[in-house]
């Protein structure tokens, strides 16, 4: 779990551009051990960063679901992700922002770590939950 992330939307003519980021480094699984492995694995100080950019129609924020085409940058590795759905929940003019983006490892050209000779699972599920603000 991370806390950390940032972003910034700019709609013009119709269209929204979305960038998200969060330092690798800010992931929190609660075991320092497997965090620091983590670091390891993904080259977190080579790439400190994941990010994720979109682009929706401006339209399509004012709706209660979306599907966006993503495309996420991991381990110095970029990975597209088309039609994930999001929920839109509006609050005045707020909006919270959930889904999963469905990673794995293999997307970003990451060995799975393996407990006793036996492969640790692909799947790294990146479950959204974020509010929009606009400025």
């Amino acid at each position: 779990m991370s806390d950390a992330a940032r972003g910034k939307g700019i709609c013009h003519a119709g269209n929204c551009e979305f960038l998200v980021a969060a330092p690798v480094k800010s992931f929190d699984s609660g075991d320092s051990n497997r965090d620091l492995h983590m670091l390891q694995a993904t080259r977190g100080a080579q790439f400190p960063l994941i990010s994720v950019r979109t682009s929706v129609s401006e339209s399509a924020l004012e709706s209660t679901t979306i599907d966006a085409d993503l495309q996420m940058q991991f381990a110095g590795q970029t990975a597209e992700y088309r039609k994930i759905p999001f929920q839109l929940t509006h609050q005045g003019k707020d909006v919270r922002l959930t889904g999963t983006i469905p990673a794995t490892l293999s997307d970003f050209k990451i060995e799975p770590p393996s407990l006793l000779g036996i492969a640790v699972k692909n799947k790294m599920p990146i479950h959204i939950d974020m509010d929009w603000r606009p400025q």
